[in-house]
């Protein structure tokens, strides 16, 4: 039988204490409590932990000092920090000091049990970066409802060969799903062939699309093949139909009706046998309704559709999505990073993402690149000023009190509240007091005479 880990949880909040104690014991885990920091560094001396949970901060040791202490009893302790107060100040303390993870108060059970089975070894997912399962479909990842609709209807379009209109936001994968119905479909060996129609000049649709014969207009030194004919027996990925003008509309009808083409400057009609898959990010059906798309295009394309759902409506893939973000931007630059912070990922989780996957990728891969320590902490994570916004508006949220009668003082833990949420404004406002003061719903001068009254001392950057 496999000898049980015993841990030892250390806060001074007695309620979160016996809650910790209660369900680490049904986990099937030896549990030893402490109330207080120097109660906890007494337990260190008297045996070896697998695992400390330390409380940030406590009236008399605070948690950072008692993983200090910790450490220098014994170099392989293993910690995870709970914070009621998170801050990423505190988080990169506590990486310092050589924290497995931290943790902001209000945590759920389950996020809870994986961070300790990852911090002891246990299994949870596959390789050693936590949960990037089988929950891919060619270059796609999640597990979500909305994407295990979308695999759905992926799997449908693969095994026949009608036309297919991909719809959703920018950054959301519509070009992967395009190449996933090819790549799945029995075109795979045949070409896949990319064109951006936002990128096209009107002046050149027709030349890059259907090709041109040398001599056919000025500056046609040699024959020119077009895209749809080099894509011949694969498929074709019109991207952002939705810019083409009503000129080239009426062409690519054409095109869609007859499956044939004349090359500009030819008299000969060429036919070519492609799959045509389209995508846009505006609302192509009022489009249409409004006349700036044509109907009959409309529902040439439309025959099998498919809607990609924004990020922030299946936020449960988000740490999917940043560990295999982080697990490929390790390799690419060498790095060894164990995984991205509990914090780091309430963070993104709290975040809109209005550039969808594709602005978490670029979140993650900087902070791989930024990181210096084995574990991706809120300090890495680079957003634009619109998830600072919705950052602050998930972060400024009152968490459960427990008021003790015997030395409970009313004005000290509102001052502590208003404290908390004053230094992280300052924190997502990188300092400017004026930024915090927007977020906070407050005045600029308003905000100086908090600081003032909290006996905060903050230098502005902005000066």
């Amino acid at each position: 039988m496999q000898d049980r880990k015993r841990i030892l949880v250390v806060d001074d909040e007695v309620g979160m204490v016996e809650s910790l104690e209660i369900f680490l014991k049904k986990e099937g885990y030896i549990v030893d409590t402490a109330t207080s920091g120097k109660e906890a560094l007494e337990r260190l001396k008297e045996r070896h932990y697998d695992l400390l949970i330390l409380d940030v901060r406590m009236e008399d040791i605070d948690g950072i000092e008692v993983l200090r202490r910790a450490r220098n009893l014994s170099q392989d302790v293993t910690a995870i920090m709970i914070s009621a107060y998170a801050s990423p100040e505190s988080a990169v303390s506590a990486m310092m000091e050589g924290a497995y993870d931290y943790l902001p108060k209000p945590f759920k059970i389950a996020e809870l049990r994986r961070v300790i089975k990852e911090a002891l070894g246990e299994k949870v997912g596959q390789g050693p970066y936590p949960d990037v399962k089988e929950a891919h479909y060619g270059y796609l990842v999640g597990e979500s409802p909305g994407m295990k609709k979308v695999y759905q209807l992926i799997q449908k379009a693969a095994e026949i060969t009608c036309n297919v209109l991909v719809l959703g936001e920018s950054g959301t994968g519509k070009e992967l799903v395009a190449r996933a119905i090819h790549e799945n479909s029995e075109r795979r060996d045949k070409p896949f062939v990319v064109i951006n129609c936002a990128g096209l000049p009107e002046t050149l649709v027709e030349s890059e699309l259907f090709g041109y014969k040398k001599g056919a207009f000025t500056g046609a030194l040699t024959d020119k093949v077009g895209y749809f004919q080099v894509a011949d027996g694969g498929t074709v990925f019109l991207d952002e139909i939705g810019e083409l003008t009503p000129t080239t509309q009426v062409k690519l009808l054409r095109f869609l009706q007859e499956k044939t083409f004349v090359a500009i400057g030819c008299t000969k009609e060429r036919k070519v046998d492609v799959r045509v898959i389209a995508a846009t990010n505006r609302d192509i059906e009022k489009e249409v309704v409004e006349k700036r798309f044509r109907e009959d295009l409309y529902f040439r394309l439309n025959v099998l559709k498919i809607q990609i759902p924004p990020l922030r409506e299946r936020k449960e893939d988000i740490e999917l999505l940043a560990n295999y973000f982080l697990k490929k931007y390790c390799k690419l630059y060498n790095k060894e990073i164990r995984k991205v912070s509990t914090y780091a990922l309430e963070i993104l989780r709290n975040y809109s993402f209005p550039g969808n996957v594709r602005e978490l990728e670029n979140i993650i891969e900087r902070s791989v690149a930024l990181e210096s320590s084995k574990i991706i902490l809120p300090d890495s994570l680079v957003l634009g000023y619109e998830g600072r916004k919705h950052e602050a508006e998930g972060a400024f949220h009152l968490r459960p009190l427990t008021v003790d009668a015997k030395d409970f003082d009313l004005d000290k833990a509102l001052g502590e509240i208003e404290a908390s949420y004053i230094i992280s404004a300052l924190e997502l406002a990188r300092g400017s007091k004026k930024r915090a003061a927007e977020l906070l719903g407050i005045n600029l001068r308003s905000l100086r005479y908090r600081l003032e009254k909290l006996g905060l001392r903050v230098k502005d950057t902005e000066n």
